[in-house]
C-alpha cells in the first residue's frame, strides 16, 4: 500500500486542486484499474481521500461531521471488545453486563463454534443476563457455508438479535440472497466489500438488511458517504465496521447511521478519545477529522517500518 502511494498515486496529486476531492478520487481510481477492486488499492485511496477531507474541514474551520452532512450530533454505540470467539460464556456475560451498566446499547458476540449448540449456549447465557432491552449482535466473520448459515440462523432467531454479520464469504452474493430470504434476522455485510457497485448489487438483490462499509476498505470518505446515501435510498441503516474514531463523524454526517462500533484500537497512537454520553458516541466538535495523533508514538513505530514515504 505504501509503495502504491509513493510510486503511483502521490505523484499524481502534484499540481492538483485539493478541493476537487471527487475529481481526484475518480482519477486515482481509474489510474489503479489494474489492481482495483481490492484491499490494497482501497486502503491507498482512503489514505489520500481522508487527508483531502481533513484539509477541506480545516480550511472551512468545521468538524467533519458538519462538513459532510451534519445529520445527527450523537450516535448509539455498541461494543465488540468482549465478545471474541475464544471467550467462555461467563466472560461474555460479564462483559455484556459491564457494557450495559456503562450505558452501551449492545454487545457483539462472535459465532462459529464447532457446533451450533455451543453458539446457542453462549448467546442464551448473554440474553438471559442482559434481558430484552439490550441489543445482541452476532458476527461469523464469513465462516459458514450457505446451508450451515441457514441452519444456525434458525437457532439464533430465538435470541432476537440485532443482526447476523458476515455469515458467508463476501463474494457469495447468491448465498446471502438465499440466507436473507430464509430468516427473520437482519443480515449485515460490508467490511469485506470494496466497491460502491458491489454494495449496490447486494441492495438490489435483497442480499442484506444492514450495510457496514469500512471507510478504509471502501476507499475513503468520498465513497463511504455514497454507500451511506445508497443505503438510505433502500431504507436501510449503515453501521460501519471498526475505526470508531473516524466513523463517529461519518455516522453523525448521515441520517441512517444506527450504530458506532466500540473498538479502541487506535489508543496507542492517538491522544484523543471517543466521547460517549448516555450510550451515544458524540461527534467531535474541533475542525478536521477529530483525531489528535500521538506523533511521538507514530514516529517510534515508523522507525521499524521497511517502507517509509520521504
Amino acid at each position: 500500500m505504501v509503495a502504491l502511494l509513493r510510486d503511483h498515486l502521490a505523484p499524481r496529486l502534484i499540481g492538483r486542486d485539493p478541493a476537487a476531492i471527487e475529481a481526484i478520487w475518480k482519477s486515482l481510481f481509474f489510474a489503479t484499474h489494474a489492481t482495483a477492486v481490492g484491499a490494497i488499492t482501497a486502503l491507498a485511496l482512503a489514505a489520500i481521500d481522508t487527508a483531502l477531507w481533513d484539509l477541506r474541514c480545516l480550511a472551512a474551520q468545521k468538524p467533519l461531521w458538519l462538513e459532510a452532512g451534519g445529520a445527527q450530533a450523537a450516535v448509539p454505540v455498541y461494543t465488540t471488545e468482549g465478545g471474541w470467539l475464544h471467550i467462555d460464556s461467563q466472560a461474555l456475560v460479564d462483559d455484556a453486563l459491564a457494557a450495559k451498566a456503562a450505558g452501551f446499547g449492545g454487545s457483539k458476540i462472535k459465532v462459529g463454534r464447532p457446533h451450533v449448540a455451543e453458539d446457542v449456549a453462549r448467546l442464551g447465557a448473554v440474553r438471559a443476563a442482559v434481558g430484552n432491552d439490550f441489543e445482541i449482535m452476532v458476527d461469523a466473520n464469513q465462516a459458514f457455508t450457505v446451508a450451515e448459515a441457514i441452519r444456525r440462523a434458525r437457532q439464533y432467531e430465538a435470541f432476537d438479535l440485532a443482526w447476523f454479520e458476515e455469515p458467508l464469504p463476501a463474494e457469495d452474493m447468491d448465498g446471502h440472497v438465499r440466507l436473507a430470504a430464509s430468516t427473520s434476522l437482519p443480515i449485515a455485510v460490508g467490511e469485506s466489500i470494496y466497491s460502491l457497485s458491489h454494495f449496490r448489487e447486494y441492495l438490489q438483490n435483497r442480499a442484506c438488511a444492514i450495510v457496514q462499509a469500512d471507510v478504509a476498505r471502501i476507499g475513503g470518505i468520498t465513497p463511504w458517504l455514497k454507500v451511506a446515501h445508497l443505503a438510505e435510498a433502500f431504507n436501510m441503516a449503515i453501521c460501519p465496521h471498526f475505526l470508531m474514531e473516524l466513523h463517529v463523524s461519518l455516522c453523525a454526517a448521515v441520517p441512517n447511521a444506527a450504530w458506532v462500533e466500540w473498538i479502541p484500537q487506535l489508543d496507542a497512537i492517538a491522544t484523543s478519545r471517543l466521547a460517549v454520553q448516555n450510550g451515544k458516541a458524540l461527534a467531535p466538535q474541533a475542525p478536521g477529522l477529530g483525531i489528535e495523533w500521538d506523533w511521538a508514538a507514530i514516529a517510534k513505530r515508523q522507525a521499524f517500518s521497511p517502507l517509509i514515504i520521504t
